[in-house]
């Protein structure tokens, strides 16, 4: 999976690559694995009620940040039907943090109160609503240059010039096609 957009929002949008139909949430493990890796759940919380519901509800909450993002990049009005969703995703309480002391007696993050889908939305949807509606960030919101890859990002490199969600991806296979094709260009005949 991967966690380099800049904002916990665009990482859940990232999960899915429609030209590769390749879908990062498949099911509850799929789901729990970009939990913790996105840091919304501590690594020790357990999430044992992640199930078919929340895998539904995580990839209707990424369709519509989407959409409104694309929107924001085309210069577009969001979409109403989507912003009004992410809005009320938002509205709801994000889930609290608390220190405990782990066996080694360190203090270690975890949720208070239990895991709940509706807190996580929430805390999603807040980055969202976070992103579009500051416009220093809507001025670091990028779309991917690499071909066929279709992520978001935000451009938070000095000088703002950075072209692909990842130098090591995106980046390499831009540079090996143009290697490709300057030594097809410089073969005879």
């Amino acid at each position: 999976m991967w966690f380099d957009s800049g904002r916990v929002c665009l990482d859940l949008v990232a999960t899915f690559a429609p030209l590769a139909k390749t879908e990062g949430i498949r099911d509850g493990d799929g789901l729990c694995l970009w939990l913790t890796g996105a840091g919304l759940v501590p690594d020790r919380t357990p999430l044992t009620r992640v199930g078919d519901d929340w895998v539904h509800a995580f990839r209707v909450l990424r369709a519509d940040v989407e959409s409104l993002v694309r929107a924001e990049l085309a210069g577009a009005a969001p979409p109403g039907p989507a912003l009004a969703r992410v809005n009320a995703a938002a509205a709801g309480p994000p889930p609290g943090l608390c220190a405990v002391q782990d066996q080694e007696g360190h203090l270690v993050r975890e949720l208070c109160g239990g895991v709940e889908c509706a807190g996580l939305l929430a805390a999603v949807a807040r980055d969202a609503v976070e992103l579009l509606t500051d416009p220093g960030e809507r001025e670091l919101l990028r779309a991917c240059e690499g071909d066929g890859c279709a992520r978001v990002y935000l451009d938070t490199s000095r000088g703002h010039r950075r072209r692909w969600c990842s130098s090591e991806l995106c980046g390499n296979r831009e540079r090996v096609a143009r290697h490709r094709r300057r030594v097809l260009e410089s073969r005879p005949g």
